[in-house]
């Protein structure tokens, strides 16, 4: 068993850590895609999952690297309007006890979610599978512009927390973490591999044991 952190808050990454929504977002960018006959590309889930927690130009450069920056960004900007709208209606899949666990969680401590996503796609989160109610306040890049770790800052000083954790699964997350001076929970069973961390977790519910 994991030594019990003594935090007042807990910020949570999104895509690996809380939900995996990268079936429904396969589904739109082909849709999207359809539109452009002369991008002869299938996406796959799996290419989708290793690009999960990176900013969006740099998933744009990865997954169309032969294309103009322009047309990247246009496509980009068309997919994550298509996954929002997507998401906030079939939701996306929540990891096993998840709400079990958030409800448990939220009665001691105020919970919170910074990603690298587009703007809305946090409330996509919420509006798909009814999950708002667990949480306090949200930041992204899609809004602020500024990087995961300057988000967590931005919501810690937002919300007066003085001792959060982050809970992730990718070294980015881990990057962030340590940028934003907090300790970071590696989420094991989400897509990505971290070299070092605070205490690792390879079910949700086993947060319980960390911070209870």
């Amino acid at each position: 068993m994991e030594k019990k952190m003594k935090i007042d808050s807990l910020i949570f990454d999104l895509d690996g850590t809380l939900w995996d929504s990268s079936e429904g977002i396969v589904a739109t960018w082909a849709l999207v895609l359809e539109h452009y006959p002369e991008i002869h590309k299938k996406v796959t889930a799996e290419e989708l999952a290793s690009n999960f927690g990176l900013p969006l130009d740099q998933i744009a450069r990865n997954m169309f690297p032969e294309q103009t920056e322009a047309l990247r960004m246009r496509l980009m900007d068309e997919c994550c309007q298509q996954e929002n709208i997507y998401l906030a209606e079939h939701g996306g899949l929540l990891y096993p006890k998840l709400e079990e666990t958030l409800q448990k969680l939220s009665e001691k401590y105020p919970l919170f979610i910074v990603s690298n996503c587009q703007d809305g796609y946090i409330q996509s989160f919420y509006s798909g599978n009814h999950t708002a109610k667990y949480f306090k306040d949200c930041e992204c890049i899609g809004v602020t512009g500024k990087s995961k770790g300057a988000n967590i800052r931005l919501v810690m000083e937002r919300n007066g927390l003085k001792s959060p954790v982050y809970i992730g699964d990718t070294q980015g997350d881990a990057d962030a973490a340590a940028q934003a001076g907090i300790p970071f929970i590696y989420a094991a069973y989400g897509f990505g591999q971290v070299k070092a961390f605070d205490a690792e977790i390879h079910t949700f519910e086993e947060l319980l044991d960390i911070v209870e």
